[in-house]
């Protein structure tokens, strides 16, 4: 079975992996009460989706 000559460098397999990284997830500023949240999905603060109340919110 065949074994690498050399060793592969720290350099050489970081160059490999640049591509291995969590990426930030997008987020939008809601609607309704100006909040970062993820797009396509129910604000938790106030519960508005696409300017429509989805869910009642504890405060009222």
């Amino acid at each position: 079975m065949p074994v690498p000559f050399r060793r592969t460098s720290k350099t050489r397999k970081a160059k490999r992996r640049t591509h291995q990284r969590a990426k930030k997830p997008t987020t939008i500023m809601c609607e309704n009460c100006g909040k970062n949240i993820k797009s396509h999905t129910v604000c938790k603060h106030c519960g508005f989706y696409k300017g429509k109340q989805v869910i009642k919110s504890k405060d009222e």
